[in-house]
């Protein structure tokens, strides 16, 4: 995971990074989260300033451990040299098969996180910070490859791609959820369909002929 902040005292003490790995522990362990910060810092022998240090509460921490998934996956990709030349199709592509091969490495947690959920995938507050990242990312490649769009249509579809690749991510997610494939290699499969059509969306010149509605419809929809 990413370089942990480190709390200086004169005793060594323990780390973003052990906090969570002993919290996904318990919960895997014991099929349920801990009761409360107290329980939990009794339990591992660590004071609740620490905790706190690190994390607000127990909420903050799951979010945390979703963006480190995020991090660690962009971190992966970064290590590739040619990435910042891959076309936008191949760009969704690694992220999406980086990220799913680091939700596989955690798919015991994850699953137990997202099935315990009543509210549905979309609601899920332990993703609140990833989908920022995740957003903040897709628009980042939009950006990289801006030089040949009409600035217009760009300006238009970044909040609107950004908005619809989360959407597909966690459709992917869900059926990513749900496939008993070996290695799953349906979801291999639908992860490249879908990029195929989700990255076309960009290069159709249906795009510049509907600015303006997709102008009207997202200064309504943030309104």
């Amino acid at each position: 995971m990413a370089t942990a902040k480190q709390v200086k005292t004169k005793k060594e003490l323990i780390d973003d990074i052990q906090i969570i790995s002993l919290f996904m522990n318990d919960v895997l362990e014991h099929n349920e989260e801990p009761k409360n910060v107290y329980s939990f810092c009794k339990k591992h022998s660590i004071q609740e300033s620490d905790f706190y240090s690190f994390f607000g509460s127990f909420d903050s921490l799951k979010q945390c451990i979703w963006i480190k998934f995020f991090e660690n996956a962009v971190a992966s990709i970064e290590k590739e040299e040619a990435f910042d030349k891959y076309s936008d199709k191949n760009k969704l592509l690694t992220l999406y098969f980086t990220l799913f091969e680091i939700l596989t490495l955690n798919r015991s947690y994850v699953l137990f996180t997202l099935k315990e959920n009543k509210e549905g995938l979309k609601n899920l507050k332990s993703l609140k910070g990833f989908r920022t990242h995740f957003k903040e990312f897709i628009t980042s490649i939009i950006h990289s490859d801006s030089s040949n769009k009409n600035e217009k249509i760009t300006k238009v579809t970044e909040p609107v791609f950004s908005e619809g690749a989360w959407l597909q991510f966690l459709f992917l997610l869900k059926f990513w959820m749900d496939d008993t494939s070996i290695g799953f290699e349906k979801t291999d499969i639908l992860i490249e369909k879908s990029v195929n059509t989700v990255v076309d969306l960009l290069d159709t010149k249906p795009l510049e002929s509907l600015f303006d509605l997709g102008k009207f419809l997202w200064k309504e929809k943030i309104q």
